[in-house]
């Protein structure tokens, strides 16, 4: 019997029909917000007292040339010996205690916070003398992921979120974080609305009321390093108002203001709205660590 070829119609109404499945990974939220659970710096191991040294990396932005600058310095500090107050030797690497970086910065960041020294075996080859950006254009401009633009909230910045996890991340979350024992490390967008900071911080998950510990860190990269109109926000939904958060003494000045002065208080504010009632919140994020777009729309 011959097979009778199939149809390029039927085909491209096949792709057509998957893609409109496909939908941006969404957030979850959390029924309460434990100011002593989740991925935090009080929580983790680097915040003992008995530390002699903390040493905090902030990583900048720049595309590939900033990841590979990052990578250097923590070579470096590999490679660098101190002796302590109590004259035992150690390396300078073994004392960071924070990571925190944007754009391409985050990548470097995110990696050794997941890998501590395997990153040094193989960094190079799977990410850094990649071409990245050309994957990206490649899976832009291939006809197979078109139908996957069409559908609501997934754009090119969820599908550089898939590469990076395909190439880098496999799949690991904050909750991977949250589990060893490495530096803690912080990644960050930025609100261009307001112009605050959003690190990927279960503080500020708090706010959202949501759960950190469910994010890729593929997610995080791709918000941090989205520039606007080249890629996509990412979107996190936000659930402020449903899990019990009450702000911190410290910050009750500002968000109790009717103008806050500071951009990151007045963030905090419109997200501590709900407080109360129900206020579920569609953020979209992206940019360059700087440049973040930012829609929110209120719900009943």
């Amino acid at each position: 019997m011959t097979r009778l070829p199939t149809p390029a119609w039927l085909i491209l109404a096949l792709l057509l029909l998957l893609g409109g499945c496909a939908s941006r990974p969404v957030n979850p939220p959390i029924a309460h917000a434990d100011p002593n659970a989740g991925y935090r710096f009080f929580t983790r191991p680097q915040y003992a007292t008995d530390n002699e040294n903390l040493v905090i990396l902030a990583f900048s932005g720049g595309g590939t040339r900033a990841a590979a600058f990052s990578y250097g310095v923590l070579e470096f500090l590999r490679n660098t010996e101190v002796v302590g107050p109590t004259g035992k030797s150690s390396r300078l690497l073994d004392h960071v205690g924070v990571i925190t970086g944007v754009s391409g910065g985050s990548f470097t960041a995110l990696a050794y916070g997941l890998y501590g020294d395997k990153l040094f075996d193989d960094y190079e080859q799977r990410f850094l003398k990649r071409d990245v950006q050309g994957d990206i254009t490649f899976r832009t401009l291939n006809p197979a992921y078109w139908p996957s633009f069409w559908s609501s909230g997934w754009g090119r910045s969820e599908l550089a979120a898939d590469l990076y996890d395909e190439i880098l991340f496999h799949g690991a979350t904050f909750g991977d974080f949250n589990r060893g024992n490495g530096p803690f490390i912080i990644a960050s967008a930025t609100d261009i609305s307001t112009g605050a900071r959003l690190p990927f911080t279960q503080a500020t998950f708090d706010v959202l009321c949501s759960d950190l510990n469910a994010i890729r860190l593929s997610r995080a990269a791709a918000a941090s390093s989205a520039v606007p109109v080249v890629l996509t926000p990412i979107t996190l939904n936000n659930y402020g108002g449903t899990c019990g958060y009450e702000p911190p003494a410290w910050i009750q000045p500002f968000v109790d203001a009717s103008d806050p002065p500071r951009p990151a208080a007045r963030a905090t504010l419109i997200c501590c709205l709900g407080r109360g009632t129900r206020c579920c919140l569609d953020w979209p994020i992206s940019g360059e660590g700087r440049s973040l777009y930012s829609s929110i729309k209120r719900r009943a």
